[in-house]
């Protein structure tokens, strides 16, 4: 969720979270002062390294040793309850890091096959990892972690937007090796990929070194320290410095792809079969350079798009805004974060078929730029307004065009434009936009963001869908401060955008409004062993309006958050809101909460709920007996098996009298053969009952959905894979019980060729 101002919320985020950053986990003593950041000088590896977990050749014997002397979470800055060393060195292709991780009870560490980057696993097992700023700007980094079985993860993570995006793919090798007194983990970051300053000199680079050490409690422990009175994380780091000759090469990397697939379907529910479709296959082309060492230019023809991840299951009964769900091809992802603006003008899911697309990303000195263009044999458009949004789609061709500029102000600050264009028959939508990121002090920071929209649309969205004639506009403002100490929290923000305002290319599901909010909390701490390690105390709220200024959402929310043993979690919020929904005012309580708890290495549990009053907006009346319930759990009885079970409950009531009920359950199963190959089971049921008569318009008694998708996956690499599955659908009508819609098999190719 961007904003309290961004709509209702999928069932499944029923806890409002923190709007400001949380406060980091102080200390079990007070900590001493900051000590100066520590520079490591690394010098050229004297032998060949081979990437097999065992650390037996020379160069590591002479490789730059970065101890990890601090625990941060649950303490602050105390020595850690485990010894771990990280061991640096390179050569002309490769950045090379090891961990020594020393554990005094082997056979309790935490470690599982799982997919790559499947960090909600990752982060509760054993693991290591490093941040790089190959910038030395402390404002962007490179992450990478390791689990103890050599499973990967790597991440972009965005000082300014305080964000690690874990959809940033990078091919690199690691592995992992359990020992008798710990484990060891040794990797291979090749250069080619990492970007950094051009020029053959000596580099000095931004880094950390991490470990997570998960017993009764997370045990956080770095190579820095990390001081809670300073907001900002990579202007802690300490340095590596000595890095001398780094050339890129070509780094060209061609990426060729075929599909090939099959759908079935049932034309009419009085079918008895599915009839065979045609056997359908498709091949793309993406390619990759990087240019110079700091720039890297993709493109593709006929790209490879095609999903063989289901997406996050969501209800989306009484539900006024569009869902959100995240991108995950590989060609939008790479370089995202240099698209990144508080307002979400840019949403790469909106692009839906295209013939080709370009892309140049990259950083020169303190200029950074990004610049794509696509072009697509469908434009998707949403439309929003202030009480609702709705979808439209129309097949006619559309390019899409999106430039951002970013310069560098002084130690952290940055400002930026932003243009983001789609022109079509009949239609434009254009966006011109400057923000600003100020850092006046390291407890404070400041987010300024203008957007002026110009939007015309095609004759039959203006029929259909009540849109303006003709060419129109509207501004976007986004304006929001933080302040962070080590005890205190305060967050305050201004949001409003024109009804005219559009941003076809991103994600701005309501407009028609401008949103006040704003949020203080106070955290009390305590280090590991006590009942607690953290609560925080707090109130939030907002208040929206629209053009007129009349108030058309308003919230005031107390909330408890809690971190103790086991790894558990609890948030209580007890929120009072009131809302006008077509000219009618509706005040009422809606308490909701999480809960999470990892009893052991192999378990783990959550539970949301939310409970009081709403409003049904499909009937325009205050409703009673609101329950929103979802729980999930989660078991690995082996290392080599995954089962996750989850449930979301959705109830409305009218008068007494239940107006509908939605359950959808969802089952994935894993089997992980090794590192890179498993066998995946995914089942998604929807039953969805309402009272036919407590509605004003014809609604179906019951709807049921069945979706199951099964997998075979191996994963050389984030390019070079073979995806093996069958997925199909099932429905219910008024008329005829659940039965089989659609069918689909398919097999993708993917290989990365890199010269």
């Amino acid at each position: 969720m961007r904003s309290p101002a961004g709509g209702l919320l999928a069932l499944a985020v029923l806890v409002l979270p923190p709007t400001v950053p949380a406060l980091a986990q102080p200390p079990a003593v007070p900590a001493k002062a900051p000590s100066p950041r520590v520079t490591f000088d690394v010098t050229r590896a004297t032998s060949p390294i081979k990437i097999d977990g065992v650390l037996d050749e020379g160069a590591w014997q002479t490789a730059a040793v970065v101890p990890l002397p601090y625990e941060w979470a649950p303490g602050d800055n105390v020595p850690p309850p485990v010894e771990t060393r990280c061991l640096v060195t390179y050569d002309a292709k490769y950045l090379y890091i090891a961990f020594r991780a020393h554990d005094p009870k082997p056979g309790e560490i935490r470690a599982h096959l799982m997919d790559r980057d499947d960090t909600d696993t990752l982060i509760q097992d054993d693991h290591v990892g490093v941040m790089i700023d190959t910038f030395n700007d402390e404002r962007r980094a490179f992450q990478f972690r390791i689990n103890p079985l050599g499973v990967q993860a790597d991440a972009i993570f965005s000082e300014q937007d305080g964000v690690e995006d874990f959809s940033w793919d990078m091919i690199w090798n690691a592995v992992g090796r359990i020992t008798p007194d710990g484990f060891i983990v040794e990797m291979a970051l090749p250069l080619k990929q990492l970007r950094f300053q051009p020029g053959e000199g000596r580099q000095t680079w931004g880094f950390e070194a991490f470990r997570s050490w998960p017993r009764n409690v997370r045990h956080r422990i770095s190579s820095q320290r990390r001081d809670r009175n300073i907001a900002c994380l990579l202007c802690q780091e300490n340095k590596i410095a000595g890095l001398e000759g780094l050339a890129q090469g070509r780094n060209v990397e061609f990426d060729p792809t075929a599909t090939f697939s099959r759908t079935d379907t049932r034309e009419s529910p009085t079918d008895s079969s599915l009839a065979n479709g045609d056997p359908n296959a498709d091949a793309g082309l993406t390619a990759r350079w990087s240019v110079t060492s700091s720039m890297t230019l993709n493109g593709a023809i006929n790209p490879d798009f095609s999903q063989v991840e289901a997406d996050v299951a969501q209800l989306d009964v009484n539900q006024r805004f569009a869902l959100f769900y995240p991108e995950k091809r590989p060609f939008f992802l790479e370089g995202i974060d240099y698209f990144t603006t508080p307002i979400q003008a840019v949403f790469t899911r909106t692009v839906a078929d295209p013939y080709f697309g370009a892309k140049l990303t990259g950083k020169q000195g303190g200029n950074a730029m990004g610049l794509f263009v696509t072009r697509d044999r469908i434009n998707n458009l949403l439309l929003p307004a202030n009480e609702g949004s709705s979808n439209a789609s129309l097949d006619d061709d559309v390019t899409t065009v999106v430039g951002r500029y970013r310069r560098d102000l002084g130690s952290s600050s940055t400002i930026g434009g932003l243009y983001a264009g789609r022109e079509g028959a009949g239609y434009h939508n254009r966006q011109y936009g400057a923000d600003l990121f100020w850092r006046p002090s390291a407890t404070d920071a400041l987010r300024v963001q203008y957007i002026r929209t110009d939007t015309e649309y095609p004759k039959e969205i203006v029929a259909d869908y009540g849109q303006p004639e003709g060419a129109f506009g509207g501004n976007g403002t986004w304006i929001d401060y933080q302040h962070t100490t080590r005890k205190w929290a305060a967050f305050g923000s201004y949001e409003a955008y024109d009804s005219g305002f559009r941003s076809d290319t991103g994600f701005v599901p309501r407009v028609d409004y401008r949103a006040f909010s704003g949020q203080g909390q106070r955290r009390w701490d305590r280090g590991a062993g006590a009942w607690f390690n953290t609560i925080d105390v707090g109130v939030r709220g907002w208040r929206m309006m629209d053009d007129a200024w009349t108030m058309t959402d308003q919230t005031v929310a107390a909330f408890v958050n809690y971190t103790g043993p086991f790894q558990t979690q609890v948030q209580f919020n007890m929120p009072h809101d009131e809302v006008v929904y077509q000219g009618v005012r509706y005040q009422y309580y809606r308490p909701n909460f999480y809960a999470g708890v990892k009893p052991s290495g192999r378990s783990s549990i959550q539970f949301t709920g939310r409970f009081g009053d709403g409003v049904d907006y499909a009937n325009n009346r205050k409703a009673t007996g609101v329950v929103q319930l979802g729980p999930i759990v989660e078991y690995r009885p082996v290392t080599q098996v995954s089962m996750q079970l989850s449930y979301n409950l959705d109830q409305l009531s009218v008068d007494g009298s239940r107006l509908y009920r939605a359950n959808l359950a969802q089952f994935k199963l894993m089997y992980y053969l090794g590192v890179r190959t498993f066998l995946r089971a995914i089942l998604q049921y929807t039953d969805i009952s309402r009272d036919v008569n407590a509605y004003a318009f014809p609604v179906e008694h019951r709807t049921r959905r069945l979706f199951s998708q099964y997998l075979f996956s191996y994963k050389l690499n984030p390019q070079t894979m073979l995806f093996v599955g069958y997925s199909d659908n099932s429905a219910s009508t008024a008329s005829v019980d659940l039965q089989q819609t659609d069918r689909t098999f398919f097999v993708k190719l993917g290989y990365a060729w890199a010269f």
